[in-house]
């Protein structure tokens, strides 16, 4: 492994994930919404994997899948949040975090929010970083490519599959007060965040060229696993929804992170309340 070159990508990526971070910033205080960091976060993903892949001059074969296994990942996910979140106020998660800021409300979602996350999407991206300096492409571990490639592609269409049934129950009126227990939401609690579960452990496995691009990236997949599961993703959420109606009954039934067929319950179910938004409202995307 190229460390000299590792190391200058490593302050390359780092600036990348930097500039999009103020950038979304600056446009947060113009729109008077801090959401919009939601996403600044799949950008800054794509911005650190184009910026590796021009700094390692291509990086050869692993390099172009990394780059482009991420771009796609991180454009898809920046456009379903703006979608999403397009005519909407502040989302709430970060109104409550600033009613409780010590002084400027702005310069405190700076530091809490926009510079943690570009520090997040640094050490997540480790992955894509490393695996463009993992010198002798020939000897490329092609079964962990092709593992790689293929868990990638099952947590893109998890992600994305979710995403598009959520947002088509949540459009009907008729779901209005209802948990979303449909289609993949049937099988897990969180499909979305799942789906970034295997992304991230799909790009660790393509860039394992080398036991030094291993050791110096598996922190990525582990940091994103302990967001999703025991950090801002899916506790969060579920603390938020715990207290709706028929969410208990969903919760019984259904698993709460990998895919599972749902569970029999003795009780007869009900749908519950809730504000229609379904489970998918609360998500950070940082996974």
């Amino acid at each position: 492994m190229n460390w000299g070159a590792f190391g200058v990508n490593l302050a390359v990526a780092a600036g990348a994930a930097l500039g999009v971070m103020l950038l979304a910033f600056a446009v947060g205080v113009r729109k008077g919404v801090h959401r919009v960091v939601d996403v600044a976060w799949g950008l800054g993903f794509a911005a650190v994997a184009v910026a590796t892949y021009g700094m390692s001059g291509g990086g050869g074969g692993r390099g172009l899948l990394l780059t482009a296994l991420t771009v796609v990942w991180g454009l898809r996910l920046a456009g379903h949040i703006a979608w999403r979140g397009r005519g909407r106020g502040e989302d709430p998660r970060y109104e409550r975090m600033l009613a409780r800021a010590p002084g400027n409300r702005n310069l405190y979602a700076l530091r809490m929010v926009y510079l943690l996350q570009a520090a997040l999407v640094w050490l997540v991206s480790l992955p894509v970083q490393a695996g463009a300096y993992v010198e002798g492409g020939a000897g490329w571990p092609v079964g962990l490519a092709v593992a790689g490639s293929a868990l990638w592609l099952c947590g893109i269409v998890f992600e994305a599959v979710g995403d598009h049934q959520l947002a088509r129950f949540t459009a009907d009126p008729a779901n209005r007060g209802r948990i979303m227990d449909r289609g993949l939401w049937s099988w897990t609690r969180h499909p979305n965040y799942f789906g970034d579960f295997c992304v991230w452990w799909g790009l660790f496995l393509i860039a394992c060229g080398s036991a030094q691009a291993a050791a110096v990236s598996v922190v990525s997949p582990l940091v994103m696993s302990y967001l999703l599961i025991a950090g801002s993703g899916k506790r969060l959420l579920e603390r938020h929804m715990a207290e709706r109606p028929g969410y208990a009954e969903y919760r019984a039934r259904t698993s709460g992170f990998l895919p599972w067929p749902p569970r029999r319950v003795r009780a007869p179910e009900r749908d519950g309340g809730g504000d229609g938004r379904g489970l998918g409202s609360g998500r950070a995307e940082k996974g």
